[in-house]
């Protein structure tokens, strides 16, 4: 069982519109006209798509809740979901949809400052609207390859009224984004979230640990970064399934979710690296060694959920609610 209840429903996808070059935008509807579950910016929602499950930042108005809307980059390297989208999907399909889910929610605050790389715009589109909207000042940097490959351009440029401001920094005009002078010129009560691939991550990450901003600083990843086994290497240990009734022995180089199937427990999952929280699942006893890169550090140090497809036990057994 998640740690956050959610159900399926299914959804038509009502129109797809191209807004940069390799992204559409897909809206997603209710097929009898039925208000969607509510969410916030930063959520995304969780597609099945050709048999594989993906996720997808929300990206349209929080307050209409007649529709999703998403955008999908057509990336050659991907699992498989961007090409499902661009070669296969079409208005008036049916897609399973689970959600809307949010690790990424905007704090209250005086001042933001985003930071999109390519697709990372998706969430911070929702949140500079939701800013706007609390009456908070912004700025948005957007880099992107080239500003052909920018999307949401015109509306993000409409969002920008009075001292709020949005840059676009193509790479091939304009090189990369100067983040040490971005940064530096975040006030005492401005919050950054940044979402982009992990080398625009990595960076804002360094430049805020060098300027003290790292405690205002949110990140979304799209890829998991690789984290080093403790000294020693990885131990075995003891995961007991409350609902299930089921003890199983998890070896040192196998995760939760994989030891639950070899036991015949089906557990949900799509990512499989910690950065989706598709398999997030309640923790009833233990101590979690969390792996993932989505529970905030206060979620973390309450135990009380955990990413089972990269986490670990830091005590002897762990009690699960599955």
């Amino acid at each position: 069982m998640s740690a956050v209840e959610e159900s399926s429903f299914e959804l038509l996808v009502h129109r797809m519109t191209w807004e940069a070059e390799g992204v559409l935008s897909v809206e997603l509807v209710h097929p009898d006209g039925k208000p969607l579950p509510a969410w916030e910016p930063g959520a995304h929602i969780d597609l099945h798509l050709g048999g594989r499950i993906r996720q997808y930042s929300l990206c349209g108005d929080p307050a209409d809740t007649t529709r999703y809307r998403i955008g999908v980059l057509n990336e050659p390297a991907s699992r498989g979901g961007s090409a499902h989208v661009h070669g296969v999907l079409r208005p008036g399909a049916t897609l399973t949809v689970k959600g809307p889910r949010n690790h990424f929610a905007l704090v209250d605050a005086q001042a933001y400052l985003f930071i999109a790389g390519g697709i990372g715009i998706t969430p911070l589109l929702a949140q500079a609207r939701a800013a706007t909207a609390r009456g908070a000042a912004w700025q948005l940097w957007y880099g992107g390859r080239t500003r052909g490959s920018m999307a949401f351009g015109d509306e993000l440029t409409a969002l920008a009224t009075g001292e709020d401001t949005v840059t676009f920094h193509p790479q091939d005009q304009h090189g990369h984004l100067d983040l040490a002078r971005i940064l530096s010129q975040a006030g005492p009560g401005t919050q950054v979230y940044c979402c982009g691939p992990e080398p625009l991550l990595a960076a804002v990450e360094s430049a805020c640990d060098e300027l003290g901003l790292r405690r205002r600083l949110h990140t979304e990843r799209f890829a998991a970064v690789k984290v080093q086994p403790p000294d020693g290497g990885e131990r075995s240990f003891e995961v007991r399934t409350r609902r299930s009734g089921l003890t199983v022995q998890v070896g040192p180089q196998q995760s939760i979710v994989d030891a639950l199937e070899g036991a015949g427990i089906t557990v949900e999952t799509s990512c499989r690296e910690g950065i989706c929280g598709t398999c997030e699942t309640a923790v009833l006893d233990g101590t979690p060694d969390h792996r993932d890169l989505l529970l905030s550090t206060e979620e973390q140090a309450g135990g009380r959920s955990m990413m089972i497809c990269v986490s670990r036990c830091a005590s002897e057994c762990l009690v699960l609610d599955i």
